[in-house]
């Protein structure tokens, strides 16, 4: 049973740092991508960032380039999402999802962690 468990979210100030942590299980980790959506209230859900199976390629939403990075750790299959300089507007629920390589879309999705941002 593939597993996608999110975790690191929390209320910060503007201006603040967050790291999100996605722990996978169930999958051959390194035989996907893995992706980093949010969904803010009353919003649908948007892309975020997105890596590649090995970490060589990352890909950012405009919103969030130069604030948000994405790794992985493949050794703990764990992918994360560093956000720094946090908006009011980066409230959301956020997710990580993965993506075998050579298909499209995304196969698993995990439950989401709220980051919450006050000005």
């Amino acid at each position: 049973q593939v597993q996608l468990v999110e975790s690191g979210g929390g209320l910060v100030q503007a201006g603040g740092s967050l790291r999100l942590s996605c722990a996978a299980s169930g999958l051959t980790f390194s035989n996907y991508a893995m992706g980093w959506f949010r969904q803010a209230p009353g919003k649908e859900r948007e892309f975020v960032a997105v890596i590649s199976w090995s970490g060589g390629t990352t890909y950012y939403a405009d919103s969030v380039k130069g604030r948000f990075t994405i790794s992985r750790d493949n050794a703990k299959n764990t992918v994360y999402l560093q956000i720094n300089s946090l908006k009011p507007e980066d409230t959301a629920v956020y997710y990580c999802a993965a993506q075998r390589v050579g298909k499209s879309g995304y196969d698993y999705w995990g439950q989401g962690t709220q980051v919450s941002v006050s000005s």
